[in-house]
């Protein structure tokens, strides 16, 4: 990797500086304009640490206007509920081969780190239907992508995990792990016994010395309490390796006084929770007639007792969510909005706390650490993420990985074409 200079850009401080990247970290910090003549060009550039993406399906994306043998059949999910989503990619999910997981995922990482993501953490679907298919597809982009972004694969399994009924899981879920899987994942409020559940994925996971980021309380209903029981399981075993709870919706419609009991036990276990706020504002409380609930988790009260809290975009146009740009800063906007987040809090989510929850080394604009950046047309973060301009340029371990620059014409009529 050839050293270089990125000179011109802003800090979200205000100061204009200059950076030399080297050996994949920023080397040198200058206030000095440059002299040098291979370098990259960030004036008017608000230059930040690289977002991450903590919370993605990358064997789904894309799958919006496929899902089902009719269009009727994506209509009937999209515009429901969670279950609905569940049941129509479930039906769908046998069908699709490995190439085709593989050319959407491509498209959809591509889309990311465009955006600025240098670190990407995605679920894929294991199971008897599907085996270890996605997997594989998964596996494949991870290498061929790896100079743009690194990539966390969690296995995703069906259920039950649970009793005998649940072996052929528990054998899938091994299985994915020996072929590359990073992280434990699952879904324990959807089989018949979650606590049960939830044990069988921390014991796999420690048998295969590996973090586990957990599908928690995904609905507004004050039972099952699978936080709780996860919390349980993770202090009761002393569970040594990372743990992430994502979703945690309930939490959000507790009492406060039952919120904080929850968010002060969560720090004690170390666990963090990633909020997922495109598809729990698309898919929570549509059978609320009215005063909607806005289906984020307890923000505020999680952070406030130390809780590392991030944010992701989760569903990319799929049947979990029609929508999403595979932007993070769509995420941060989603956070200021309904979550009543600071842009700066949104921001630290998709990325600081991010980095925090996957393990991921810390970014800082500093000298010594890790050339892991975006930079992007906006005077400041709160106009970064009001405004997501497209124009940015992606670094990715010391490399530009991502270029985009846009034109816009005002095309005004002339006074004759006016009175014509």
């Amino acid at each position: 990797m050839t050293p270089f200079w990125a000179r011109g850009g802003h800090l979200a401080d205000g100061r204009r500086v200059d950076l030399h990247l080297a050996d994949a970290r920023i080397s040198e910090i200058s206030p000095r304009a440059s002299e040098i003549l291979d370098d990259v060009d960030l004036t008017g550039f608000l230059v930040l640490p690289a977002p991450v993406e903590p919370h993605a399906h990358l064997d789904k994306a894309y799958t919006a206007d496929l899902v089902g043998a009719t269009r009727n059949d994506l209509a009937r999910a999209t515009g429901a509920d969670l279950s609905a989503a569940v049941e129509a990619w479930l039906a769908y999910r046998p069908t699709v081969p490995e190439a085709e997981i593989a050319v959407r995922a491509t498209t959809a990482v591509r889309a990311y780190v465009a955006n600025g993501v240098t670190a990407l953490r995605s679920h894929v679907d294991i199971g008897e239907d599907v085996g270890v298919r996605g997997l594989a597809a998964l596996c494949a982009v991870r290498d061929a992508l790896a100079a743009e972004c690194e990539i966390q694969i969690v296995a995703f399994p069906s259920v039950p995990l649970t009793g005998t009924a649940g072996a052929n899981n528990r054998a899938w879920l091994r299985e994915a792990l020996a072929q590359g899987a990073d992280v434990v994942g699952g879904c324990p409020a959807r089989d018949p016994d979650p606590a049960a559940c939830i044990a069988v994925l921390v014991s796999i996971a420690a048998e295969a010395g590996v973090p586990i980021d957990l599908h928690i309380d995904e609905h507004l209903d004050a039972e099952p309490d699978t936080l709780s029981l996860l919390t349980d399981v993770v202090i009761g075993t002393a569970f040594p390796h990372r743990v992430v709870a994502s979703h945690c919706v309930s939490l959000g419609m507790a009492a406060p006084e039952r919120a904080h009991t929850v968010a002060d036990r969560l720090a004690a276990a170390g666990i963090a929770v990633i909020s997922l706020p495109h598809t729990n504002l698309y898919l929570q409380g549509r059978d609320h007639p009215a005063a909607v609930p806005r289906g984020l988790t307890a923000l505020r009260i999680l952070r406030e007792a130390g809780v590392i809290v991030a944010a992701g975009g989760d569903n990319l146009q799929d049947p979990f969510n029609c929508l999403g740009r595979a932007d993070p800063l769509e995420t941060a906007a989603l956070l200021v909005l309904a979550g009543h987040d600071s842009p700066e809090a949104a921001y630290s989510s998709i990325s600081a706390a991010a980095r925090v929850a996957l393990g991921l080394s810390s970014v800082d604009i500093a000298v010594g650490a890790p050339a892991e950046l975006l930079a992007i047309r906006a005077a400041n973060v709160r106009e970064a993420i009001a405004t997501g301009s497209p124009d940015r340029v992606v670094v990715h371990a010391g490399r530009v990985v991502a270029r985009t620059t846009t034109t816009r014409q005002y095309l005004t009529l002339s006074p004759q074409e006016v009175n014509a």
